[in-house]
């Protein structure tokens, strides 16, 4: 069972669409393991847009993550990555698949909603960086069984 980060953006928490949001991921079969509402510090977006520093978005991406509180969340799943990547969509709504959270609900990509981890690694390293090995649970849903192979 594979872990992902998403991360429901400022912008998503201002507009009023966490539930539509989790409602995607849930709806696509991927399972909750921890989930909290959040306020970022300068110190954590630093850490997390690390690998970003010295390029010319870079202070506004820190100002924007900063901006207001945001939803973070670990799913699971098998594909777990791949999987929420594609639920969000391209990373520029113009760009970005209907049906999927940009394609149908952003306009710009420096207000696209939500993060997801980009690879397995990525997700152990943002994992680590948003919540506690005691934050998230180990369980099941009765559907599992008619959802995971």
């Amino acid at each position: 069972m594979e872990r992902t980060l998403i991360i429901i953006k400022p912008d998503a928490v201002q507009r009023g669409l966490i539930g539509e949001i989790i409602r995607r991921f849930e709806n696509r079969g991927l399972r909750m393991a921890g989930m909290k509402l959040i306020q970022v510090s300068k110190e954590l977006a630093a850490q997390h847009y690390g690998e970003h520093k010295g390029k010319p978005f870079y202070e506004s991406l820190i100002a924007y993550i900063t901006s207001a509180p945001v939803v973070v969340m670990v799913l699971e799943g098998n594909n777990a990555v791949a999987i929420a990547r594609n639920t969000i969509g391209s990373t520029r709504p113009v760009d970005a698949a209907a049906g999927t959270i940009r394609g149908d609900l952003g306009m710009e990509v420096g207000r696209n909603l939500v993060h997801g981890s980009d690879s397995p690694p990525s997700a152990d390293r943002e994992l680590a960086l948003f919540f506690a090995p005691g934050e998230l649970i180990d369980w099941t849903r009765d559907t599992d069984r008619w959802i995971f192979e």
